[in-house]
């Protein structure tokens, strides 16, 4: 085993090797992987100026909008996206709900498959798309700059083929995001390091554009141009950092048809409820008089009644028929978007999603568990005593089986690869510590406080796996958590309220038609039953998809083993990967093993 002090000189020595040979490996991967056809893309992140809600501020951005660029591609194509980092901070990319077979190289999750890209330099990240079709999309995957790093991603049917629904007239594309005032690096780095809480949204976007409800808004609200009689499909991009989202046309019903890069049975409805990291495909008729329409969008909270202080702001885009009319009146608001607090509303949406399961998109939920896991998913407190305030109160965590998650100084995929010890141990475990009344409303001092480490969990090729996460009430801090995986879908087989029962819950599990999905929510106070196979060897990140949840440390790593074979196995590195560095500002929850700046 190669010790953690042997890593630096190793990885630059292995690197150098690989930069030797990087245009041989990448011609020679380029012919034998790539089977559909290829697409190249450049992006290109800086920091610009954009003014929302009467300030002014700088923030990065890709090819200098926001969102950024769309990718657009057939099923089964491969991207290669030259990332070039000409911003103030290192940054990685993730292609969200891309399997990326054999290939987590370029998955781009930073301190698990990868280091940041530093300002001045780039990298080279191939995008190779298997099964997925529908509406997936890119984001940022390190600190918090997804909050303006990110942009749809198009998968059309496979050349030859066509959609299992009355293809569209049109589409359009709809990205939801958070706003927030001022440098919002600062603001989470300060806040890590002190221990203090992460920042909260002023507002939310619709297209980059905050709507006719937010100051210093007037002219400037998102526009969509729709023709009487056409049917237009909608795909819907939930990028907001830490909100759930209700969604509604005014006077327009519609049908949502696909969910994270897979179809589903259509859902008739008049809003949907959409978590942090998902998409959504939704048809909508353009069969209304001719005139201006409110789309809006508020969040949905799933936490105390008592919480007042999430984001109210009510982000709106407007509908507008093409036609010789005059506009006597302001747009009309859709009296059908739920309000902040209304949990029947998200639940009675949610329960109706369902995979298409027909002869073309069949399922394939595994029936023979190999894999069992419990795993608790919690809001904890954690002991402070180096933070800079000189507190040695409990600071607000978050945990999956009571591991909160720390970032290790190097990659864990290099680590794994390379067979380095010191960066991880292979010991998440299968269960929580205890078995308790897991949303009471009492709770012992043991089971509040979490425990830091860098735990992953190892499985074998080609596994079936069946994972309960059970919310948890501890610090009356239950919420819906979005539930996100990388390199794998998973089918949700099961959901109730209150705690898992292993001898009656599995009595309902739908076996026939659960949704496939990419991320899904573990509801307030109660629990999902999911299954999926590892057929994706490499390095895969599990985590909340709430950025606060996730900063706090409600993070795993899947590591599945290799097969018997070379096309079961992970695929040989890239020439290069951006080298490690511990950053400056370290927050309270980073391992101190003195390597602190130190280029790995």
């Amino acid at each position: 085993m190669v010790e953690v002090d042997e890593i630096m000189n190793f990885k630059i020595k292995f690197y150098t090797m690989l930069e030797i040979l990087g245009i041989l490996l990448l011609a020679g991967q380029f012919f034998c992987v790539v089977q559909g056809d290829v697409h190249f893309y450049d992006f290109v992140i800086t920091e610009k100026n954009f003014t929302r809600l009467c300030m002014t501020k700088s923030m990065p951005v890709v090819n200098e909008s926001f969102p950024g660029p769309v990718i657009r591609v057939h099923k089964g194509d491969t991207v290669f996206v030259n990332v070039y980092n000409e911003g103030d901070y290192g940054v990685t990319i993730h292609w969200h709900g891309v399997k990326q077979p054999r290939n987590p190289w370029s998955d781009g999750p930073e301190y698990i498959t990868q280091c940041a890209i530093a300002p001045a330099s780039n990298f080279s990240y191939e995008v190779i798309f298997s099964d997925e079709e529908g509406t997936l999309w890119w984001h940022a995957h390190s600190d918090w700059t997804r909050a303006t790093v990110h942009g749809a991603i198009v998968v059309l049917p496979a050349i030859g083929s066509t959609y299992p629904f009355p293809e569209p007239d049109e589409e359009e594309i709809i990205v939801l995001a958070a706003w927030y005032i001022g440098d919002l690096k600062v603001l989470v780095d300060v806040a890590l390091d002190t221990g203090g809480d992460l920042p909260h949204s002023e507002a939310y976007t619709i297209n980059g554009e905050t709507g006719d409800f937010s100051e210093c808004s007037n002219g400037k609200t998102y526009r969509w141009m729709v023709d009487y009689g056409k049917k237009y499909l909608l795909r819907i991009v939930n990028a907001v950092m830490n909100a759930e989202m209700f969604f509604a046309v005014a006077g327009h019903n519609l049908t949502v048809v696909g969910m994270d890069g897979h179809y589903i049975k259509p859902i008739a409805t008049d809003y949907i409820m959409i978590s942090p990291g998902q998409t959504m495909d939704v048809l909508l008729t353009a069969n209304q008089s001719l005139g201006q329409y409110y789309i809006a969008a508020r969040q949905f909270s799933s936490e105390n009644v008592a919480v007042t202080g999430f984001d109210h702001a009510n982000v709106t885009a407007i509908l507008e028929y093409r036609g010789n009319y005059s506009f006597p009146s302001p747009p009309s608001f859709p009296s059908t978007l739920p309000l902040y607090l209304d949990f029947s509303a998200a639940v009675n949406f949610t329960k109706h999603i369902r995979s298409l399961a027909s002869q073309d998109y069949p399922v394939h939920v595994p029936l023979n568990i190999s894999t069992r896991m419990f795993i608790t998913v919690s809001m904890n407190s954690i002991l402070c005593a180096g933070c800079s305030d000189g507190s040695d109160d409990g600071i607000l965590s978050t945990s999956l089986n009571n591991i909160s998650w720390f970032n290790p100084t190097t990659d864990v995929l290099f680590a794994y690869y390379r067979n380095i010890s010191g960066v991880y141990t292979p010991d998440f475990p299968d269960f929580p510590p205890s078995f308790y009344n897991f949303t009471g409303d009492e709770f012992s001092e043991n089971i509040i406080l979490t425990v830091q480490a860098t735990k992953v969990k190892i499985l074998n090729y080609n596994e079936t796996v069946e994972i309960v996460f059970q919310g948890t009430n501890v610090l009356e801090g239950s919420v819906n958590h979005p539930m996100h995986l990388h390199g794998h879908s998973f089918y949700v087989v099961g959901s109730g309220f209150g705690n898992f029962d292993n001898e009656t819950d599995p009595q309902g599990f739908n076996l026939v038609d659960p949704p496939e999905v990419t991320t899904f929510g573990v509801p307030k106070k109660g629990w999902i039953a999911i299954r999926f196979v590892t057929k994706n060897p490499g390095v895969w990140f599990w985590h909340c998809h709430l950025d606060r949840h996730l900063s706090w440390g409600m993070n795993t790593v899947f590591i599945v083993k290799n097969g018997d074979t070379a096309e079961t196995s992970i695929r040989p590195p890239p020439a290069y990967m951006p080298s490690c560095k511990v950053p400056l500002l370290k927050d309270w929850r980073q391992n101190d093993d003195g390597l602190d700046d130190i280029a790995i």
